[in-house]
């Protein structure tokens, strides 16, 4: 069975960001998101692999026998674009993607450049959903797509 690639590091998310991030604009980003994402989830920020940022966690355990540990929300400053793990598939969340701004969507992720393109409050409540999503059902939504 494959490892997951999300298991809690122990590494400083501070200094990973200043040795990974090479552009201003996304670390100042990145910097931005630790303290939204801490505020909304409630949780520090910690490193899930070597390179998503996540908060919280959660216990999960597939029919297929497969489980392991997962940040409720995070994100990834990628080279590309900040991957952003905050959404899950909720009538809700689709209609409040329409109000985003610009961006890409992944399976279970949401891709933007920056943060000035998409609208905050927006993000903030697509994460507050996320985060009733998975404590009702104990695992991403992504399962269920």
């Amino acid at each position: 069975m494959a490892k997951t690639k999300t298991t809690y590091t122990g590494e400083n998310v501070i200094d990973f960001i200043n040795s990974y991030v090479d552009n201003e604009q996304k670390k100042a980003d990145s910097f931005s998101l630790i303290k939204l994402l801490q505020e909304w989830s409630g949780e520090e920020a910690k490193m899930f692999g070597p390179t998503i940022i996540g908060f919280g966690n959660y216990h999960y355990k597939y029919a297929s026998g497969h489980e392991g540990d997962a940040p409720v929300l995070g994100f990834s400053p990628r080279k590309a674009a900040f991957s952003l793990y905050v959404y899950s598939h909720t009538e809700k969340s689709k209609l409040l993607l329409a109000d985003l701004g610009k961006f890409k969507m992944g399976k279970a992720c949401i891709y933007v450049k920056k943060l000035s393109d998409i609208d905050i409050n927006i993000l903030q409540k697509l994460s507050l959903e996320s985060i009733k999503y998975i404590s009702e059902h104990h695992e991403c939504s992504c399962r269920t797509k």
